[in-house]
């Protein structure tokens, strides 16, 4: 099986070895993806909305260097700090950012550095 490794100066340099995303078997494959600004490497914002925000816009940039978008999205995995108290507002972000069908999703807790959120994506790609 053949693999695309995807990079875009729109979205953070990879923090460790790892791609940015992936595509192989039909599908796109992000890395887990952090609030931080593509051009500083620092995270912007303090609450987990305006972290969320910038995760997403971390995400579509990686999404559209392959020409897609959040509608080709299939599965998601959300990585929370403190799910309970974060999840709520995290959401109201997701829900105005994706389109319903929505994807399948698991939200979990996690122990993350200097972060609130982490999200992963698989995209499928389109028939060209």
């Amino acid at each position: 099986m053949t693999r695309e490794h995807i990079h875009t100066s729109d979205a953070p340099a990879p923090g460790g070895a790892y791609s940015q995303a992936v595509v192989a078997g039909g599908f796109l494959y992000t890395a887990g993806t952090g609030p931080h600004d593509p051009a500083t490497g620092e995270v912007v914002g303090d609450t987990v909305a305006e972290q969320t925000r910038q995760v997403l816009r971390n995400l579509g940039a990686l999404l559209a260097a392959r020409g897609l978008d959040f509608s080709d999205v299939v599965k998601v995995t959300a990585h929370l700090q403190d799910l309970h108290r974060d999840y709520e507002a995290y959401n109201a972000v997701y829900e105005r950012t994706l389109s319903a069908p929505y994807p399948a999703r698991t939200t979990v807790g996690s122990t993350l550095d200097h972060k609130l959120v982490e999200i992963d994506m698989v995209a499928v790609l389109r028939s060209e």
